[in-house]
């Protein structure tokens, strides 16, 4: 995989974990987090950048190089803090790819109107995260026993809004499961077109998966997205 450039604000669990899973695939890493102390939870010798300040400050975002990243992950223990900076990275920054964590899953369907991803508390792992802010590597949610088979979820690409969704089946190679959109999941897909925020989870044989990746994406996006 081709190395980017992740912003991370928030340095405890997840934040600290992400980031040291992120450098160590060879990715450049920059993580935000109010607390100084809070950097304490990195190896001495973490080769990523810690900056002391706030997620929703543009100096400090500046520092961060946010106008310079592909993803940004917002996982402090403050879903205003986190909505606020996912924002800012959204509108301000032009972000492709957001994810912020929430504690009130009442405001999902509110953010995801807002092109924000969210992973609730009660589901939030480092994994989850990762798969959202790097929507493009070739990893699978289930596989089956003998691997010929995965589930993979994918976000809806730019190229794909307006094209009717069913289209992304292939006989005996890829099945679109479901759809998720505006947080409710949907099985009457047969005349859904597309739109931006559309979540899919498609059933792909192993052989398949590099040339869906490729369909779906366009043949640049996919080589750059499954390099390394």
């Amino acid at each position: 995989m081709v190395p980017v450039h992740i912003v991370i604000v928030g340095c405890g669990r997840v934040g600290s974990g992400l980031g040291i899973e992120l450098v160590e695939k060879g990715h450049s890493v920059a993580i935000i987090d109010r607390n100084a102390k809070a950097f304490r939870r990195l190896p001495t010798d973490w080769p990523g950048a810690t900056i002391v300040g706030s997620g929703f400050d543009r100096d400090d975002l500046e520092t961060a190089r946010a106008s310079e990243a592909t993803a940004l992950a917002a996982v402090t223990s403050g879903d205003n803090s986190n909505i606020l900076t996912a924002r800012i990275a959204r509108e301000t920054y032009a972000i492709p790819n957001v994810v912020a964590r929430i504690y009130d899953p009442r405001r999902a369907q509110i953010y995801l109107r807002l092109g924000i991803s969210t992973v609730a508390t009660v589901s939030w792992t480092i994994d989850q995260v990762r798969h959202r802010i790097l929507p493009n590597e070739l990893e699978s949610e289930w596989s089956d026993p003998t691997g010929g088979v995965s589930l993979i979820e994918r976000h809806l690409p730019e190229r794909w809004a307006g094209k009717r969704l069913a289209d992304l089946s292939v006989p005996g190679d890829v099945t679109l499961a479901s759809v998720t959109r505006a947080g409710v999941v949907r099985l009457d897909f047969a005349d859904l077109v597309g739109q931006e925020g559309d979540v899919l989870h498609l059933m792909v044989t192993d052989g398949a998966l590099a040339r869906f990746q490729e369909r779906l994406l366009g043949a640049d996006a996919a080589t750059t997205g499954a390099a390394g």
